[in-house]
């Protein structure tokens, strides 16, 4: 708009001047015209009538101006003073002469005709410059009432265009607590134009949670089914039978034991939901203290389980796997505490940080690498401690996140899992 705008701006004012200069050039052709009929023929020759000549003529530098050239002999109007009016080379308008110290701008028309006999060169030029400087004040307005509109137009062009794209804004806005986990589906209440993606968007939703439920409850029916099976073996491996097959016996358990250790790590693993569910959260103030509470039960009322979340924190994860993920982790640290567990989670405009805490023998710094690398399994032990890392490892892989083994100031070991978080980083 805007360089369109200018450039037909441009264009009329050119347009409009060349019409203007047209426009003057038919004025001094008929004053040509009628300098040419004030000729008379006189007792000493040819003369010019003043009274038919305008009075213009006649005052110094009024911005009139004529010359007449015939024979060898030239008049000229009194209006030149001493000053010489510039002759074009060729016969028809010019506008690039220029009189006295002043620079008077002429606009100036050279003519040839023929009277009594004789051939005449008239030249009349009339002082361009005061209808220029008029022309460029308007020209100035008319670009400053030009710009100024063009500035409303694009303000309201602004301003109608956000108030169009406010449904957009608040679908964008819905979207990110989507990622949140503050809302489960988007509103339904837009305009026209929008119901469709929005209905596609709440269906994709509904969707995605009820492909995962089915899934996670298959899979809990495929692990009940296989249980009693795989118990089975187990009991027969470990019976008097066969006592005369010690060896078969021995490699009958071992491959159980594999099958079930494999089989849980597989379902454990296909229970994590990852990005698949953004609706979901985790609600520390709601879940945490009966989390807590069930730990405390298990293992004893003499540890001291506390935590140090912030009041309405939401974890923008699934509920099922962080609690698989706290679960696993506090369980284990309750398992080798001496008498306290602490769990705090910190929320940083890119990330959160969970930390487990504990006052046990910890592990040290050198075993740490391996049981990383190690954590294959949900029961596997490094040095006799028990951690088991294997649905954890799952799970923060799956998130993106980064898991990590330090020394705990309670003397025990900590446990720090960085997560980062979905979509634009926004404080708590």
């Amino acid at each position: 708009m805007v360089v369109v705008g200018l450039a037909m701006a441009q264009l009329s004012l050119w347009l409009f001047e060349a019409g203007l200069q047209r426009y003057l050039e038919s004025g001094l052709r008929n004053e040509s015209e009628t300098i040419l009929m004030a000729l008379e023929r006189g007792p000493s020759g040819l003369q010019l009538n003043p009274q038919h000549v305008s009075p213009a003529y006649g005052r110094p530098l009024s911005g009139h101006y004529f010359r007449i050239d015939f024979a060898e002999e030239h008049w000229r109007s009194r209006s030149l003073w001493d000053l010489e009016l510039p002759i074009p080379e060729a016969l028809g308008p010019s506008s690039k002469l220029r009189l006295g110290p002043d620079g008077q701008r002429l606009l100036v028309l050279r003519s040839e005709y023929r009277r009594f006999g004789q051939t005449l060169s008239v030249t009349v030029a009339q002082d361009y410059t005061p209808v220029q400087a008029s022309f460029q004040r308007m020209r100035q307005i008319g670009l400053a009432t030009g710009l100024g509109a063009l500035l409303l137009i694009l303000w309201l062009q602004r301003l109608t265009v956000k108030r169009a794209l406010r449904p957009l804004e608040r679908a964008r806005q819905q979207i990110h607590q989507l990622q949140q986990g503050q809302r489960s589906q988007l509103d339904s209440e837009v305009p026209q134009e929008l119901e469709p993606l929005v209905e596609q968007v709440n269906q994709l939703l509904a969707h995605t949670e009820d492909s995962l439920k089915r899934s996670r409850n298959a899979l809990g029916n495929l692990g009940h089914a296989l249980k009693t099976p795989l118990a089975v073996l187990l009991s027969l491996a470990a019976s008097d039978r066969l006592n005369a097959h010690p060896q078969l016996r021995a490699t009958l358990r071992e491959q159980a034991q594999q099958i079930q250790h494999r089989l849980e790590r597989e379902l454990n693993r296909a229970r994590i939901s990852g990005d698949a569910l953004p609706s979901a959260a985790f609600d520390c103030s709601a879940e945490l203290p009966g989390l807590m509470a069930t730990l405390g039960m298990i293992h004893g009322n003499h540890l001291q389980l506390r935590h140090e979340v912030a009041d309405g924190l939401l974890l923008p994860w699934d509920r099922e796997d962080l609690l698989e993920l706290l679960g696993n982790l506090l369980d284990n640290a309750c398992k080798f505490a001496d008498s306290e567990v602490c769990l705090s989670i910190d929320a940083h405009p890119g990330h959160f940080e969970l930390l487990i805490d504990d006052d046990g023998p910890g592990i040290a710094a050198a075993d740490r690498i391996e049981v990383l690398q190690r954590g294959a399994r949900l029961d596997e032990q490094v040095d006799g401690h028990g951690l088991g890392l294997g649905i954890v490892r799952d799970i923060v892989q799956a998130w993106g996140g980064e898991l990590q083994l330090r020394d705990s100031p309670l003397g025990g070991l900590r446990v720090s899992v960085r997560l980062q978080r979905r979509g634009p980083a926004q404080g708590t």
